[in-house]
């Protein structure tokens, strides 16, 4: 297969997120025997047939049904069983929140939500399935760890480490294909934040599928003579505060880079470490308070200013704030 290189980050293929989850998924059901797995009718999508051939006892079809599906992952945690529930993003957040907030994160359950076709990138189904608030939904909920992995490796790994973490977990993940560019080896860690690229004059911190663009504009921002430092965060909630701070230290100035809406995402939770500590000009890449439309994921992303074209824009404009 064709290698292609870009700013010293290789990639030999493409993959779905969704897909790490599987992946994920199916080694649990092998190493690990409390590991059970719910579904609301979407088993494809969610790339789980491998977990439900070898392990069929382990896993529950719920149906179309996501409520009931969050109050019985909520119910097998009182057996000692870790259940990762899965269906899209807008119906394991908006739809089943009221679910999730009293049986899940009150009630301080060990349940996993996985949530898949989060954001513009599911595409076509179009903006009632788009969802773009999902992470400030969960983030806000007291107790519930928001993990947003940016590739198949890392969502791999992702998946198989919070079944270690006992609390409720909300995993997002997405439908199109995006370059592996991270280690398969990797050892994931819950609140810590990956510098992918150092850089001395503005800060890019990315979450998601916006991390694979800001190492782009990275490259794009090198040749123009600005360094650019990349941060992978991973983990929306909790925070790792001290990178990013550490960070901006040095640079002055930051842009943060997100698949959801500038309200109640990661932005608005890097603004806050900075008002609390230290100050610094801050640009978005989000989108704008709009819900979603029909389109493919590339056309989507343009129109919405998800792009490496829109991170370049926004790092020049910051460091004329600085």
């Amino acid at each position: 297969m064709e290698e292609v290189i870009k700013n010293k980050f290789t990639y030999t293929e493409k993959k779905d997120t969704r897909s790490g989850f599987g992946a994920g998924l199916a080694e649990l059901g092998r190493t690990n025997p409390n590991v059970v797995a719910l579904c609301a009718d979407l088993v494809g999508s969610l790339k789980m047939q491998e977990f439900i051939k070898e392990n069929p006892e382990r896993f529950f079809q719920i149906g179309i049904a996501e409520a009931n599906m969050m109050g019985i992952a909520a119910g097998l945690t009182i057996g000692g069983k870790i259940p990762f529930t899965g269906t899209f993003a807008n119906f394991s957040t908006g739809r089943v929140y009221d679910q999730i907030r009293q049986s899940i994160a009150y009630s301080d359950k060990n349940v996993k939500i996985c949530a898949s076709h989060a954001g513009l990138t599911l595409g076509e189904d179009g903006a009632t399935h788009q969802i773009l608030e999902d992470i400030g939904l969960m983030k806000m909920l007291p107790g519930m760890v928001v993990i947003n992995p940016c590739d198949y490796n890392q969502t791999k790994a992702a998946t198989i480490a919070i079944a270690e973490y006992e609390g409720p977990v909300y995993l997002r993940f997405g439908r199109p294909v995006v370059p592996i560019f991270t280690p398969d080896d990797q050892k994931f860690e819950i609140g810590k934040a990956v510098h992918l690229i150092e850089g001395n004059d503005v800060t890019i911190i990315a979450t998601g599928h916006l991390v694979w663009e800001a190492i782009q504009a990275a490259e794009a921002l090198e040749a123009d003579g600005i360094s650019a430092e990349v941060i992978n965060i991973h983990t929306i909630k909790p925070l790792d505060e001290e990178a990013i701070l550490k960070s901006v230290a040095k640079t002055g100035c930051v842009v943060t880079c997100e698949e959801h809406n500038y309200l109640g995402g990661l932005g608005e939770s890097v603004a806050r470490v900075l008002a609390l500590n230290t100050p610094a000009p801050q640009e978005f890449v989000a989108t704008n308070d709009t819900f979603g439309e029909s389109g493919t994921p590339a056309q989507l992303m343009e129109k919405y200013g998800l792009s490496k074209e829109v991170i370049v824009e926004k790092a020049k404009k910051v460091l004329k704030r600085v």
